[in-house]
């Protein structure tokens, strides 16, 4: 199937391009318009039309070993690989590590999808109630006895930190936890960290990484697509752990890739190279994005509490999951008695688009959405420029044309039960 993200995005834009007013809730496209020194980089690059490296070219694996290292995980060039995008790197993790995929649930919608393409099961754990992107430690130890049980060989352990769908940043203690439990039933550990960079409040840090707690059997994967809303570029990257293990699992990764995308195009690497280095300039680039993300993300979050949805705090990215379990009666008089239906009235009634929870596995029943907010900075890049310097980027007049156009939405959706 069209994966459901990708799918909403087309059927967002198709309706915007028809001149409908539609508010687009429903892609975590980064929103952000490209500095100008990565672009001279791209260009600069453009002439280097050659197959290189399947891993990455020296200059980039460096670049990325360094920058991982900065961040407190010291990073050799040689467990680097690149690829056109993050995503292409956790496919071909889940098909090369043995075993089912155990996932957080609700968890980012393409890793069940992609276990399903490899044929492997999944095993969902319940997220806890205050974060998400990592299972419910107390619930994970029987799932995996359960799904022995049940013939699945549980084999790789998803972890989203920071999470998608649900804006959230698990704490160490947990990630610890959930670690030792992953250790003692030899699962491998994948930490999708694509959004690391984007932790909102400094003093929080970046998000735990899962290599510190589980290091030789833990691979990190990460990319330019949110950090550096370069999503189109399809940057992604990836850092196996140091020792036999590790190399073992690298060399079954270039095989893969050698055969699927041969190499990250060679202009790209040159961009990564650049970012990589970490440029004071971008890295104030990263912090306007970050202040900027983290301001809109906790106004789009009050109006979901205020219309009587129960969410998580925003603590990283661009999203939210409101859950209206509390207005069910309203909602249910209106025939809206699930999250596809929810999605539906919104964006049908109310020209509000957003992703029902069960697309992240979540039960079709439950009255949650994934709510994206970073498309909300400006159609032009001259707007999106402005969003990302104002000190005070809600008073603009397209952002806050579209808090208002929620309100209403949201208003409209329950007064019409009465609500």
């Amino acid at each position: 199937m069209h994966s459901a993200t990708l799918a909403i995005n087309e059927t967002l834009r198709a309706r915007r391009a028809a001149g409908e007013r539609v508010l687009h809730l429903g892609f975590g496209e980064a929103g952000l318009p490209v500095p100008e020194s990565v672009a001279v980089v791209l260009a600069g690059a453009a002439r280097r039309n050659g197959y290189g490296p399947v891993v990455g070219s020296v200059e980039a694996r460096e670049a990325a070993a360094g920058w991982f290292s900065r961040r407190g995980l010291q990073t050799r060039p040689e467990q680097v690989l690149f690829a056109p995008g993050s995503k292409a790197l956790l496919f071909a993790l889940l098909a090369t590590v043995p075993g089912d995929v155990v996932l957080p649930r609700p968890s980012w919608v393409s890793y069940g999808a992609q276990a399903a393409l490899v044929g492997k099961r999944t095993i969902g754990v319940p997220i806890p109630a205050e974060t998400g992107g990592v299972p419910d430690a107390e619930r994970l130890a029987g799932a995996l006895e359960d799904a022995r049980g049940a013939g699945a060989r549980p084999g790789a352990l998803v972890l989203t930190v920071p999470d998608n769908p649900t804006g959230t940043v698990a704490r160490a203690e947990r990630v610890r936890e959930v670690c030792a439990i992953a250790e003692r039933y030899g699962l491998v550990v994948i930490a999708d960290e694509i959004y690391a960079e984007l932790v909102h409040d400094p003093h929080h840090g970046r998000a735990p990484s899962a290599t510190s707690y589980l290091p030789e059997r833990t691979v990190v994967t990460t990319g330019l697509s949110k950090s550096m809303a370069l999503g189109g570029w399809r940057v992604g990257f990836a850092r196996v752990p140091d020792g036999a293990w590790g190399q073992r699992l690298m060399d079954q990764l270039t095989g893969v890739a050698s055969e699927v995308w041969s190499s990250l195009a060679a202009p790209m690497q040159a961009a990564a190279a650049h970012v990589l280095q970490d440029p004071p300039k971008l890295l104030g680039h990263i912090d306007d994005a970050r202040r900027l993300h983290a301001t809109v993300a906790r106004a789009v979050h009050g109006e979901f509490t205020a219309a009587g949805a129960i969410c998580r705090p925003p603590e990283a990215g661009f999203y939210l999951y409101p859950d209206f379990e509390p207005v069910r009666p309203a909602l249910e008089a209106q025939g809206i008695d699930g999250g596809a239906a929810l999605a539906g009235a919104l964006l049908e009634r109310h020209g509000v688009g957003v992703l029902a929870g069960e697309a992240f596995g979540d039960a079709p029943r439950g009255l949650r959405a994934r709510v994206a907010t970073s498309l909300l900075y400006g159609e032009s890049e001259t707007e999106r420029w402005q969003a990302l310097g104002s000190d005070d980027p809600l008073s603009l007049p397209w952002i806050a044309a579209s808090l208002e156009h929620l309100r209403g939405a949201l208003g409209a959706l329950t007064a019409r039960s009465g609500g």
